[in-house]
């Protein structure tokens, strides 16, 4: 779906206490800009907020980075996590939004960031051959994230296609999966947090993916 240009979504971005102006200035040192020794965790392709609103109330001792390519769509995300940090009277010190090409991660974020779990939530499926590779769970994505990500990735999605590629993916850029499901909400797993897409796709019928994933040790 085409997201119309909001002439405003950028400015009130550029307003916000906790949006990253600039997220190449702080690769090599997002630790230094959080201004603490937390654990950091990045979410790539954040949408509207949904996942990201829960997870700063959820986990409250790490640090929160949530990444989307629109303005027109961060501003969304911003916004609920505004709410949420005002419901729970939480800190904003403790996330950071900004916009970025996944694509050019790199650019961003460096080997001597430590990032301690990527959050990849029902991202574009791109399901045609020539499209496969703009898969944030693409064998080149995958290899970008490897020289910052010191723990788990946790990936989830409706799409059938994704889910089984994604597993070679994996195996073939030296991740191990700890940690799978093709029925998530009868699986049992306790740390889910659910978003109103994950709701939707439920209730077409589809079931949601989950699987965690870290780098092999020899890889």
């Amino acid at each position: 779906m085409r997201i119309r240009c909001k002439p405003w979504a950028r400015p009130e971005l550029e307003a916000c206490s906790f949006f990253i102006h600039e997220p190449a200035a702080c690769k090599n040192h997002w630790q230094s800009c959080f201004g603490n020794d937390k654990p950091i965790w990045l979410e790539l392709g954040c949408g509207k907020g949904g996942f990201a609103s829960q997870a700063i109330v959820k986990w409250q001792d790490v640090n929160y980075i949530a990444i989307d390519i629109k303005n027109e769509m961060l501003v969304l995300a911003k916004r609920k996590i505004e709410a949420a940090l005002k419901e729970h009277s939480l800190s904003e010190e403790q996330v950071r939004v900004m916009i970025l090409n996944i694509s050019h991660i790199e650019d961003a974020f460096g080997p001597d960031d430590r990032i301690d779990r990527i959050f990849i939530n029902f991202c574009n499926p791109w399901g045609k051959p020539k499209h496969k590779k703009r898969r944030l769970t693409h064998p080149r994505q995958l290899i970008q994230y490897k020289p910052f990500l010191r723990g788990e990735l946790w990936f989830k999605t409706d799409d059938d296609g994704l889910f089984e590629e994604t597993l070679e993916y994996l195996a073939e850029t030296g991740f191990r999966v700890t940690y799978l499901t093709r029925d998530l909400h009868h699986s049992g797993f306790a740390d889910n947090l659910e978003t109103e897409h994950e709701r939707m796709f439920m209730e077409d019928g589809k079931q949601i993916k989950f699987l965690i994933a870290v780098q092999k040790r020899d890889a």
